[in-house]
């Protein structure tokens, strides 16, 4: 016989949870306790130690999002281990993570799949704070010589994505597939994975670090599997102009039109720090912050269908540089590096002005006024069409005005975090060959524009509001031209 409260938990299950507009999000940026540097391996009991010393520190910032009634937190990549390893030292922090159609709640029935310390405690957290907890950990999975890519260790070792749902359960595994520098720990797995799951406050999508750089698994999530929220486990070195963590995660939000939650690790000694909560239609909140060793918790609320509140998406990237006259080039044109690419600039000598300047295919185009007279910097208009080939092989289309280090033009293209010129308006576009173009506009010590500049559907980036009162970094047009990356090795 059936009891009424079960009659109508069965009903509600069938019926499925009610969609929600809203949701809160939740990302911890951890301050990751490491391991010793060394390539001899821990035992599986001093492996587990330093886990759990890591997963004290997430498990209260899990706590603090529940009590606050999240719905979900985003933990970062390396936050259970860190890294300094070899593929042997990293054998004791492994765990075989089984695929998700298990119906598995670890939680609740922890040895069912062998030694699961991390992934039980994982769950638990989720369960016990009724809350989504998203971790970053290490997959194994064994295999032998019948299979062509086994291993000579006669293992796969994978840097490994995993979310639990508020009861517990494993509702999501994702292997990592753009193996960043010094991973030589991990494996690639055969092809990417697109990973995604449905909960009442949308459709979500998972990938880590090096992966948003990419088509995949990145934006086939978004352009193939129509995911409304990305999660966003990473441990990401900062790299001005174009690639601190908040300006191009932010970006990557904006311009693909979803949610990006981005769980930063954090260790100045990398220059690893920058989390978010970013949405295409605002950006923030956020955390950037060089001088502490401490974590953060940041909490905010999202829109479930964010694409429901874009009234001028898709944008068209070429749509106004393709129809306007070339502008003067200036009368200083010359070569530099950025990020060892080989970039085009010109010289911004006017208080206000227009100007152009080309680069193979790509022509980008500056209208901008600076507000005040006195000025002791220089900037400048660059273009890159390219192949970038340092730290990963992808084509790059990128407009961008930016500060210099110093007074020498030798100088402009490398990092540089403070400005005090203050730019009364500026509009900047170019012919993009690719759809995927990223807005970024950085400010003085690396802060972002937040509620100060716009796209237009026609593909301008223009600044608003009172960006006049904030010395400008840069402001860039980061465009990703994804067919003409060279096969994959």
């Amino acid at each position: 016989m059936i009891r009424a409260g079960t009659l109508i938990s069965l009903l509600f299950c069938i019926a499925g949870n009610p969609p929600v507009e809203k949701f809160l999000a939740a990302v911890y940026e951890h301050a990751v306790i490491l391991p010793e540097d060394t390539g001899t391996p821990v035992s599986p009991q001093e492996a587990l130690d330093l886990m759990n010393k890591n997963m004290d520190i997430l498990e209260k910032a899990v706590q603090t999002a529940a009590k606050q009634d999240a719905h979900l937190i985003v933990t970062p990549e390396d936050g259970i281990y860190g890294w300094r390893f070899t593929r042997k030292a990293i054998l004791p922090y492994l765990e075989d993570i089984p695929d998700p159609s298990v119906n598995w709640i670890p939680c609740t029935d922890p040895k069912r799949f062998g030694r699961a310390p991390v992934q039980t405690r994982l769950s638990c957290m989720a369960r016990k704070n009724s809350i989504y907890v998203v971790a970053n950990i290490g997959d194994k999975k064994l295999c032998d010589a019948t299979d062509v890519g086994c291993p000579d260790d006669g293992q796969y070792n994978y840097n490994t994505a995993v979310v639990y749902d508020s009861d517990g359960k494993l509702v999501a595994r994702y292997h990592k597939y753009n193996l960043f520098l010094g991973e030589v720990q991990f494996n690639v797995p055969s092809k990417p994975e697109l990973v995604t799951f449905d909960t009442p406050f949308g459709k979500f999508g998972i990938f880590i670090c090096f992966d948003l750089l990419f088509y995949d698994p990145a934006v086939a999530l978004v352009v193939q599997h129509n995911v409304d929220t990305v999660l966003f486990p990473t441990a990401w070195m900062n790299l001005l102009p174009h690639l601190t963590a908040i300006e191009f995660h932010s970006a990557w939000a904006m311009g693909m039109g979803v949610n990006l939650l981005s769980a930063n690790t954090h260790n100045t000694s990398m220059r690893m720090t920058g989390s978010g909560i970013f949405s295409p239609n605002e950006v923030g909140p956020y955390y950037y912050n060089m001088n502490t060793e401490e974590g953060h918790l940041l909490i905010s609320v999202l829109q479930s269908k964010p694409r429901n509140s874009l009234s001028n998406f898709p944008i068209s990237w070429n749509q106004y540089a393709s129809h306007i006259r070339n502008h003067p080039s200036g009368n200083n044109v010359f070569n530099g590096y950025l990020f060892d690419d080989l970039y085009a600039f010109t010289e911004i000598t006017d208080l206000q002005g227009r100007y152009t300047i080309c680069q193979n295919h790509l022509c980008c185009h500056l209208e901008y006024r600076i507000a005040g007279e006195d000025r002791d910097e220089v900037y400048v208009l660059g273009v890159f069409d390219g192949l970038h080939v340092v730290e990963g092989v992808y084509y790059l289309q990128v407009c961008t005005l930016l500060k210099c280090q110093s007074m020498d033009i030798s100088s402009c293209g490398e990092s540089v975090e403070t400005a005090s010129t203050r730019f009364e308006s500026f509009s900047l576009s170019g012919n993009f060959s690719t759809s995927f173009v990223f807005p970024e506009v950085l400010l003085t010590n690396v802060d972002l524009a937040r509620g100060m500049f716009q796209v237009i559907n026609d593909g301008r980036l223009i600044s608003k509001g009172d960006i006049s009162q904030y010395p400008l970094l840069s402001a860039t047009l980061f465009g990703r031209w994804y067919e003409k990356d060279p096969p994959r090795k």
